[in-house]
């Protein structure tokens, strides 16, 4: 198969170039939003086969971290193709892996960020001046969104303390990274994942990081058993280590909330070693180590 996805660095464009592209090759891939970022950008979900639930994956939470939409996209494409087909994918069969089921993708939860992590001032738009301010003008490792606010530290889970914890470290303010907002869900992309979930029937989350090669699987215990044994999986197939957060990782994260809101199982999945932004051309080799993971999560 001649893939769609290249060992690139992708804007936003071509994000969405790639979306258009899938969706026009595998009509059975369904493109959607749930929402639109603080730059007016849309933030696209895939949709693949239907159930009465739904697995959710996604990345690019982080704008420096862009190198997970890559590798979740080529995740999408892969999958897809074996579905086409009648193949596999890490020796499970495609479509008996989704035989009355559904799981949804956001490749880029965080478009702006990821817009200016790339481009720099250019990728700012109108906020460029105050951007430039936040960051003095270095915006190589831009994780926040376009207001300048962290959103794995703005879901509405342990807010309060990791605030408390954000002020003690030095993060009163917008800027590029460990500021979570004013208030929990203050921001539209952390809305829109709110609202997906609280609209979709979500069995567990799935959300791609990096780096470090680490799975977080656990938050204030709850529903512990089945998460764990999933995490124990995972680890197992992509050869990661299970950790546990500490400090300014605590709290405030997507699965952090979505574990606390409805007792199901959720993963930070933190892809590759290295400096974020990792090259693009590490893209290949780490999905090779998740891919087994990713497509045991359709059978779990």
């Amino acid at each position: 198969m001649d893939s769609i996805i290249k060992q690139i660095d992708y804007d936003c464009n071509g994000f969405e170039d790639i979306l258009r592209k899938l969706c026009e090759k595998y009509p059975f891939l369904k493109s959607g939003s749930v929402g639109k970022s603080v730059l007016g950008r849309d933030i696209k979900l895939l949709r693949l086969g239907k159930g009465a639930d739904y697995i959710l994956y996604t990345a690019a939470i982080h704008g420096s971290e862009r190198l997970t939409a890559t590798v979740l996209l080529r995740f999408i494409e892969e999958l897809c193709e074996a579905v086409k087909v009648g193949g596999k994918v890490a020796g499970v069969d495609a479509r008996r892996a989704l035989y009355g089921k559904g799981v949804m993708f956001v490749p880029v939860c965080n478009p702006d960020g990821c817009e200016i992590a790339l481009k720099g001032a250019k990728g700012c738009g109108d906020l460029a001046p105050r951007l430039y301010k936040l960051c003095g003008g270095d915006f190589t490792h831009w994780n926040a969104n376009a207001r300048g606010v962290d959103l794995n530290h703005n879901f509405d889970a342990g807010w309060d303390e990791l605030h408390r914890l954000e002020r003690e470290h030095g993060f009163y303010g917008p800027g590029p990274t460990r500021f979570g907002g004013s208030k929990p869900h203050s921001e539209p992309e952390t809305a829109a994942l709110v609202d997906l979930c609280l609209k979709v029937n979500i069995r567990y989350v799935m959300c791609f990081h990096s780096q470090g090669e680490v799975i977080y699987w656990d938050y204030k215990g709850i529903n512990t058993h089945r998460g764990h044994k999933m995490a124990e999986i995972f680890a197992a197939s992509s050869g990661y280590a299970l950790d546990v957060p500490t400090t300014l990782a605590v709290g405030g994260g997507f699965k952090d909330w979505f574990i606390e809101r409805f007792s199901r199982p959720g993963f930070t999945i933190e892809l590759g070693k290295g400096k974020n932004p990792l090259p693009p051309t590490d893209g290949e080799k780490i999905y090779n180590q998740v891919r087994e993971m990713m497509m045991l999560g359709l059978l779990m």
